[in-house]
This record gives structure tokens, sequence and C-alpha cells, in this order.
């Protein structure tokens, strides 16, 4: 059995005012041709298809080309719900989608069973046994209590998730036994595990400490294909346990990521195989830090990079502690005659400084919100410990629960 595995792929992004369009409709033709090249039997997408929960009309466009696409490589597709998922719109093609052989699993079902598919190989002999886990939301596993602490709840949520991924992985089992057939189950997870690398583009998805989910919870599969995380990485060291990652960066801190997607190889019960196939580079993204003698020469370097008629998008920081009220135009000029556009301008000082100065010409759209947040505690010198920690913990679970796709 031949998988592909990929995640996040986020169709639909609005970067910094930017469209994502031209980039993701050349990595979609780049994955059915390596579909077509390896002769994968299975693709599979661990969540996050589109970047928000009603994309635009042209992200749904091409994941409906790419759908095609993937059954005229010969392969069968399995889309998987993410955080930034509706549910609701997954949902709503997937009977037609099976008509294509694509296996569409939005959310969490009522039922372990409803998730555990067998999966052929392209030539319809037997391949592998699917546990389909899509991005668990809080409410699907847990129930909030009246006097139930912060941490109790984070205890609950685990458990939870835990609990669901043994019973799906025991049902899965049970087909295996019957089938009589010695085949490998894969496992899929959209989410945060113990020891992964986030960025800035990653929603923090649980409550507090929920968003490290212990790698020992997971079900004694032959692969498990996690979603979420932007960099490609192995889980705990696991050779079996692996985020494919984005496959374009998708915030400017995941520049000089190496982008991939990963071939896996199975073969009866056990995997054989992982390899990386490194994606190709579609739109040059820099970032550059300095002074504005410094500059010059790293924005020609960037430049350098970028394809004939193309244009690069660069984040610039500058670094000095004069306030320059032209400091936008004077960074203008540099990239007048260079094939780049600046999508984010940030001025940094020597200096720390806690507390947001709008004067500085600091923006919203550079901060996350437990920045703000942060920030915004730092002012207030005389609240009590306990009403610091109290507010801290409410303020993770309401964003836990707005980025956490509770109401998609």
């Amino acid at each position: 059995m031949r998988l592909l595995h990929t995640s996040d792929l986020h169709l639909g992004q609005n970067f910094l005012g930017q469209s994502r369009e031209a980039e993701h409709a050349a990595f979609l033709d780049w994955l059915v041709a390596q579909v077509q090249e390896h002769r994968v039997d299975a693709l599979l997408v661990a969540g996050d298809v589109f970047d928000t929960g009603t994309p635009p009309s042209y992200a749904r466009e091409q994941y409906n080309r790419f759908i095609v696409g993937i059954r005229d490589a010969g392969a069968r597709l399995i889309v998987l719900g993410g955080n930034h998922d509706s549910p609701a719109m997954l949902a709503e093609s997937r009977g037609l989608l099976a008509r294509l052989d694509t296996l569409v699993v939005p959310t969490l079902m009522q039922s372990p069973a409803e998730h555990v598919y067998r999966i052929p190989g392209r030539d319809g002999a037997p391949g592998m046994i699917l546990c389909a886990v899509p991005f668990i939301r809080s409410r699907d596993v847990s129930r909030s209590e009246a006097g139930q602490s912060a941490e109790d709840k984070r205890g609950a949520m685990m458990e939870g998730i835990a609990v669901h991924y043994a019973r799906i992985h025991a049902a899965a089992v049970a087909m295996r036994e019957a089938s009589g057939e010695p085949l490998p189950i894969v496992a899929s997870g959209h989410l945060t595990t113990v020891g992964a690398s986030t960025s800035d583009s990653v929603r923090e998805i649980y409550v507090g400490s929920l968003n490290a989910f212990p790698t020992s919870a997971f079900p004694p599969a032959a692969y498990i294909a996690l979603g979420h995380i932007h960099q490609p990485q192995k889980v705990g060291g696991l050779e079996h346990i692996r985020y494919s990652g984005s496959p374009i960066p998708l915030s400017f801190d995941e520049v000089g990521q190496h982008k991939q997607v990963l071939l896996v190889e199975l073969e009866g019960e056990r995997l054989q195989s992982v390899t990386a196939l490194p994606v190709p580079c579609f739109r040059v993204l820099g970032r550059v830090t300095g002074n504005l003698a410094s500059l010059p020469a790293q924005l020609a370097t960037v430049a350098a990079k970028v394809p004939q008629g193309e244009l690069g998008w660069i984040e610039v920081t500058v670094e000095t502690d004069d306030y320059l009220p032209d400091l936008q135009s004077r960074v203008a000029a540099l990239v007048e005659a260079l094939p780049l556009e600046v999508l984010r301008l940030r001025r940094k000082r020597s200096t720390v400084n806690a507390v947001i100065d709008a004067a500085d010409g600091q923006h919203l759209d550079e901060l996350q919100p437990r920045d703000v947040f942060a920030q915004r505690m730092a002012q207030e010198e005389d609240l009590p410990e306990k009403r610091v920690e109290r507010l801290e913990a409410c303020f993770d679970q309401v964003l836990a629960e707005i980025e956490g796709g509770e109401s998609a």
C-alpha cells in the first residue's frame, strides 16, 4: 500500500491582503503529478483543507478540480476536517464525493465504527484500514460542569480524546480480524502533540496545556498521519508518527522551512518506509532584519532568488531606536528597483518595552492574541496573583473556543 500524506492546504488564505490562489493552484497540479508518478494508492489530507469556514468561491473551485484530478490519477482521496474547516460545508458534498472515490470525514461521528474504513489499493487489492480521525472539538468529548476548574477541563479534554482514539482503533482491529487479512492500520489526527514546533500561523486549538497531546496516548497504529503543525517533523523522534507540514509557507516565520509531502510505504501490517518528497517553491518569501545601511545587501540577496517576471513577498524589520516618520517611504525606495513587495514593515528597538506603543508603528497584525492580552495585563500592577491566574485561564478558554472552531 502506497499512501501520500499532506495537510494544512489552507485554500483561500488571505496573506496580509494577498491571495495565495496561484501558489495553491501550482501545488495542487504538482501533487496530482506526484500521485501519478509514484502510483499512489491513496492521498490523505489531514485537516485544514480551507483557511476559513467560508472559503471564497475560487478556493471551492480549486478543491473540486483537485478531487477530479486525484480520481483521474487513479488514487483514492481522503479529506479530514481541521480546526479551520467548517464541518457543515465539508459534509454537504460528502455523499456526492464518495462517487468520485473521495472519503470526507468532517467531524467526530456518533459511533467509533463510522471512523473506520477499509481502503483498497488502486488495483482493488486489500490495502489498509484507516482510523479517520479529524479535528476533535472540546464539545465532542467533554462537557463543562459548574465549579469545574480550568485544570479539570484540560484533563477531561485530554482523556476524552484518548478514549476516542482507543475506541476507534479497537473498531479497526475488529475489522482486520473479521477480514482475516494482515492489513496495516493507519490513524490520523489534527492536533498539537508534545514537543511539536509551531509557527505564527498555527492557532492553539485546545485550552492551555492541551495543545500538548501526549504521544503515548495515540493507538498502536502502523502509521499516524497528523495535521495542524505547519513544520514537517517526526513526533518524539518516532518514524511512524509524522506531521507532513503545510505545503506552502503560511506565515513569514515559516520562511526557510523545507516543505514536503510524505510518501508512506506499507506492507502486511507494518510500515516499510517514509520518504519526504520536497515541494517546489511557488513564490519567494523572505525576511530581512537590520538597519537602513545593511538592508540593501540583504534585499538584493532575496531578490536574486526571484524568478524572472515574478514578484517576491518580504517582511522587513528595521533596527533603530530613532522614530522615523518616513520609515515606510525609505524602505519603499530600497525595493523600488527590485522584484520585491513589502507586505509587512516592522521597527525593532534595542530596548525592551513590553507595552504596546502605537507611536512606534506596531500594529495588531504583528501580534498574536496572547501577546496583546499579556501586554495589557502588564499594565495592571495591583492585581492579586490569584486574580491574574483566573483571568489568564478565562482568556485561554475563550480564545480556544474562538480559534478552535467552536463556532464553525
